[in-house]
């Protein structure tokens, strides 16, 4: 599995904005953010805020997959575990490790979905696990992970997975490319 980012990150290729560059709703959304998830600046917000309403679209869309899609929320979380761990996103993996920990995904089982879909798991997350691989790395899912993947997801919840999973693999590669600084904890 080929990982596409790993190095340190350089300077912010745009920084984030305060309350000028966000306008009222965003930077207001970016603060409250912040202050839940106990950061100074949450980034991602503050840097994606800029983009004004396309923001909230982006919010919008981002919020129907996770926290309010239909797959079970810890089947969500380590969807986007696996997804920041091929793409070598750690700003996405800070944040999954704690909301994984509210959907029930103790350090141990984190660290199992870092190594993957090997790691002595049952049906339903090796089939999980091995469809995020196979979509991250090649942009398609096989017929035999489909057929795996199809025994435990309906339709609607298989058309979510591969959002959900395009969503965080475009999300790392926005955090990659803008140089997204990682958060600090407060």
């Amino acid at each position: 599995m080929a990982v596409v980012y790993r190095g340190p990150m350089s300077a912010p290729r745009v920084s984030p904005g305060g309350l000028r560059d966000l306008g009222p709703f965003n930077f207001a959304f970016a603060r409250g953010a912040a202050r839940v998830i106990g950061v100074d600046d949450a980034h991602i917000f503050s840097t994606l805020g800029r983009t004004k309403g396309l923001f909230r679209g982006w919010l919008h869309y981002s919020g129907r997959l996770m926290p309010f899609g239909t797959l079970p929320r810890k089947d969500s979380e380590m969807i986007i575990i696996r997804v920041a761990h091929l793409r070598g996103c750690e700003y996405e993996l800070d944040h999954h490790r704690r909301l994984g920990r509210r959907a029930g995904i103790g350090d141990a089982e984190f660290e199992r979905i870092l190594e993957g879909p090997d790691a002595g798991w049952g049906d339903r997350e090796r089939a999980i696990l091995r469809a995020v691989d196979e979509l991250v790395e090649s942009k398609d899912v096989s017929d035999i992970a489909w057929a795996a993947l199809s025994r435990h997801l309906d339709d609607r919840r298989l058309i979510e997975f591969t959002l959900l999973v395009g969503q965080y693999d475009s999300l790392a590669t926005t955090i990659h490319t803008l140089r997204i600084q990682r958060d600090h904890h407060t």
